[in-house]
């Protein structure tokens, strides 16, 4: 069965059941590793904690893991590492966007201002960089470097590539491998890593669940850029792609099929600043006339199929009689099917 055929599913809690557990004792190992005396920065990190996601990464990473064998502390501290990184980046991204909210509550940065953002952000790196030293995770800690170096070169190319006139598809995948994927690359290969690995040496076959989490990062993000170009009775995109003219897969496909005359005209309401709301809508609809929905859609379920058969296809997995391993993958691949139909 592929992510593809797997039937729908929109609650989470009854997906990740698997994992609840770890899930449950990661969140008190987290919390423990982010404790503090400061006040103001324990202030922060308790309406920090207040904005809890869907934990999509560590649900990942306890998914590999368990496609290898059983969650161990390695695992624990690759999550944690990778929480760390994830909410520093989202911290860092809101005072680099000037954004106002995150998930429903005021930004850090709107409500303390840039300064604290900042700060805030770099304790959380310093406390994924001490985590990992402090328990000679010197592996894990290689991958989540390598992981931040492409995060930051993706999104300064994207500062260069920020406009329909130099924009392609394959700076599009350029991009979004680098700032997006590669965390979630990341999240395979160190669940992986932490079953497979010996923390001395790198192993081999955990990073081939790097290629696969790749796959999966950048199916990852073609979903979030369809999400802006949703319709507004299945939801309330809030269409911030468009206003801040970032161009992704759903507009680059429609403009490759729409004859010269329509493209024109939305080429020059997008590069406007500031859009009304019908401009804006005018663009959403101009992306479903010409099939950039049902184009952005394909490649993204092309992707994960892929990933889910260069895992069926691993080594250590092909053709496995072990049904432990066996509803290990079913799990991720239910896991994959929420990620390509969530709503938000």
């Amino acid at each position: 069965m592929t992510p593809s055929s797997f039937p729908k599913q929109t609650n989470l809690n009854e997906l990740n059941r698997s994992v609840q557990t770890e899930l449950a004792d990661f969140r008190v190992f987290f919390k423990d590793i982010i404790a503090t005396d400061v006040p103001l920065l324990d202030q922060l990190l308790r309406y920090l904690w207040r904005q809890k996601g869907k934990e999509i990464r560590p649900t990942l990473i306890f998914m590999t893991a368990k496609l290898f064998g059983e969650v161990s502390k390695r695992t624990f501290i690759a999550a944690t590492m990778i929480e760390l990184l994830h909410t520093a980046t989202l911290i860092h991204d809101d005072v680099v966007d000037e954004a106002d909210s995150r998930r429903g509550f005021l930004s850090i940065n709107k409500l303390w201002r840039n300064k604290a953002g900042v700060l805030l952000g770099d304790f959380l790196l310093s406390k994924g960089l001490l985590i990992s030293l402090e328990h000679k995770e010197y592996i894990l800690l290689k991958i989540l470097s390598d992981a931040v170096r492409q995060m930051s070169e993706g999104e300064l190319r994207q500062l260069k590539t920020s406009n329909l006139q130099n924009m392609t598809e394959d700076r599009y995948f350029e991009i979004i491998s680098e700032k997006t994927a590669s965390l979630i690359a990341a999240c395979c290969h160190c669940g992986a890593e932490s079953v497979l690995g010996d923390g001395i040496t790198e192993s081999q076959d955990a990073l081939l669940l790097k290629h696969a989490g790749l796959k999966i990062g950048i199916a990852f993000q073609i979903k979030d850029d369809l999400l802006d170009y949703g319709k507004e009775d299945i939801g309330k995109p809030k269409r911030n792609d468009i206003q801040e003219r970032k161009v992704t897969l759903p507009l680059i496909k429609a403009m490759e099929a729409a004859p010269a005359g329509d493209s024109k005209s939305i080429r020059r309401i997008f590069r406007k600043r500031k859009k009304n709301r019908q401009e804006i809508e005018s663009i959403v609809q101009f992306v479903h006339r010409h099939g950039g929905i049902e184009a952005s859609e394909s490649k993204m379920r092309s992707l994960i199929d892929e990933a889910v058969e260069d895992i069926r296809q691993h080594p250590l997995l092909i053709q496995t009689k072990d049904s432990t391993r066996k509803e290990a993958l079913d799990e991720l691949i239910a896991l994959l099917s929420y990620i390509m139909n969530r709503k938000s």
